[in-house]
């Protein structure tokens, strides 16, 4: 009860400093305070963030900075790290941080310490690689596998993808195979991809934390098939030498028929979205090396560090979570554009839009009554240069105020151009700019040509971009996320929200199989019918 009132009174002071500030301008601030962006910026782990563009004075931090105390983000933050059940609908841990810790100290999962059994795949994942790397791994013609093909959806496809997409100049010296990626189950990625592919030197991954995903499975199935019309060999036979399956249900890929030494496991309490860190990124490691692959995990623990132990006024993940709540519960903002400036960084976007949406896309507190605030808002995204020609009118001129992460490295030095930092100063002009004209706007006595400005934003600056210093980007929006959730007083590790359109899915599978019209459903009936006239035509 105690902490209830302490929270409804951290809420009640917010909202009046957001009507106190609701009205003022970032013009008004700035000039009031010549040393703000000086004071609104924080630096740790390579990184400069800069959010004196929000609409937040000190005392507004202040009472943020009370809310986050109020709602006890810190025990959160230590039940998380210490394998507490925080996913409470599932009554389970959410350990990711335990996947990329980088000493062997005591991790407990119901009594029961997860480090041996992490470091045990590592080095199971580290042998697969190798045997890839040294051109070892042989396909049904005796001809070593030239390209990996990676099937599996949602987190076990996005973030594996994002991290290779974004780290490409950094391919391991002997990863000399071609690494695609799968996930639509409408066919159309798969064959595209199979066509460009020899069947008799691929190697796919499958990779579903269930091995039950009906998207995965359906694509590993027509992998099979492709391989078995080319070979003329028994699917038992292709399983053996085309497949490594990444699960965490054995059984299950048992029973697919992958044998047991091109299996990796990881475990329940990883959810799809922060599986990266795993032997999901099996496809991190054959492009990076094991040796890039623990750079990548070395700099997420450093962010883990850092969120764990750095003082609130400094923690980089609540100050950014903060500023969300602070636009959205207070401020009325119900949207959050992501803009890197960087075209490495270019899935990002996506990968965020997963992560926070999936995470906090939910109605219900923690105890399943209902929230009575906002919870995620709409988080979409695209690269600075490119949205600079697309949909950056509205976010100048459109009615809706929506608030933006600019992010993106100051160097670049991985480019292999003659004048790469020429092209740096033109993308950072372009990032500040951009930063400054939703800030400030500019008059105009054609009010066409008005820009109102007072559009807040942060900027997330880093050093340069590396495989630690992508792990530990990812690590910060991580415990972001968790820490807004926390004060929404939500569980962000579930995602009951997706299994309804899978079980209707399922349903509806078996109704177009059947070729005479007719359905119970009447709202489903005329598009069923249409849908088995056109198929059989």
């Amino acid at each position: 009860m105690a902490r209830t009132t302490a929270l409804n009174a951290a809420w009640q002071r917010l909202q009046a400093e957001a009507e106190r500030l609701r009205h003022r301008s970032l013009h008004a601030l700035f000039e009031t305070d010549p040393q703000r962006s000086a004071r609104f910026a924080r630096q740790a782990l390579g990184f400069y963030v800069d959010f004196s563009r929000q609409l937040i004075d000190d005392e507004a931090l202040k009472h943020l900075l009370a809310l986050a105390e109020a709602a006890d983000v810190a025990g959160a933050r230590e039940a998380l790290f210490t394998g507490a059940p925080v996913n409470v609908t599932e009554n389970r841990p959410a350990l990711h941080t335990a996947l990329r810790q980088q000493t062997d100290a005591p991790v407990l999962v119901d009594g029961e310490d997860v480090i041996p059994a992490i470091r045990a795949q590592q080095r199971r994942m580290g042998k697969l690689v190798a045997r890839l790397h040294a051109g070892q791994w042989r396909g049904y013609s005796g001809r070593a596998i030239t390209d990996v093909v990676h099937l599996g959806v949602g987190g076990s496809d996005l973030g594996p993808q994002l991290v290779v997409d974004a780290l490409k100049e950094f391919r391991h010296p002997h990863c000399n195979v071609g690494l695609h990626f799968v996930a639509n189950l409408d066919g159309g990625e798969l064959a595209r991809t199979l066509a460009r592919l020899n069947p008799e030197t691929t190697l796919f991954v499958v990779t579903s934390k269930t091995f039950t995903t009906v998207d995965t499975l359906t694509n590993a199935a027509s992998a099979l098939a492709w391989l078995e019309v080319a070979s003329g060999l028994p699917a038992a036979e292709l399983k053996r030498l085309h497949f490594i399956g990444i699960s965490a249900a054995a059984e299950r890929v048992d029973e697919w028929g992958i044998p047991a030494d091109h299996q990796l496991r990881f475990w329940a309490w990883v959810g799809g979205r922060y599986s990266l860190w795993s032997t999901v990124g099996f496809a991190i490691a054959l492009w990076l090396g094991m040796e890039g692959f623990t750079q990548l995990l070395a700099g997420a623990a450093a962010m883990d560090d850092h969120y764990r132990t750095a003082p609130a006024e400094e923690n980089l993940p609540l100050l950014l979570a903060l500023i969300d709540v602070w636009n959205h519960n207070l401020l009325g903002a119900h949207a959050h554009a992501v803009l890197p400036y960087d075209a490495r960084l270019a899935l990002l976007p996506r990968y965020l839009a997963q992560l926070e949406m999936e995470s906090n896309g939910k109605s219900v507190q923690r105890d399943g009554t209902p929230v009575t605030r906002h919870t995620a808002a709409v988080l979409w995204g695209e690269t600075g240069p490119t949205a600079q020609h697309a949909f950056y009118q509205l976010l100048h001129q459109g009615t809706e105020t929506i608030w933006c992460d600019f992010i993106t490295a100051v160097r670049a030095d991985e480019w292999a151009l003659p004048d790469v930092k020429a092209h740096q100063r033109l993308n950072l002009a372009n990032c500040l700019a951009q930063a400054q004209a939703l800030a400030f706007g500019a008059d105009h006595p054609d009010p066409h040509r008005r820009y109102p400005g007072n559009r807040p934003s942060t900027l997330l600056l880093m050093d340069a971009l590396s495989p630690w210093q992508l792990g530990a980007l990812l690590a910060l929006y991580e415990h972001k996320v968790h820490a807004s959730a926390v004060i929404w007083n939500i569980n962000p590790f579930d995602q009951w929200g997706v299994e309804l359109g899978k079980r209707i899915a399922g349903e509806l599978c078996t109704q177009l199989e059947k070729t005479e019209d007719g359905t119970e459903d009447s709202s489903l009936a005329p598009l069923l019918n249409h849908i088995r006239q056109v198929m059989r035509t």
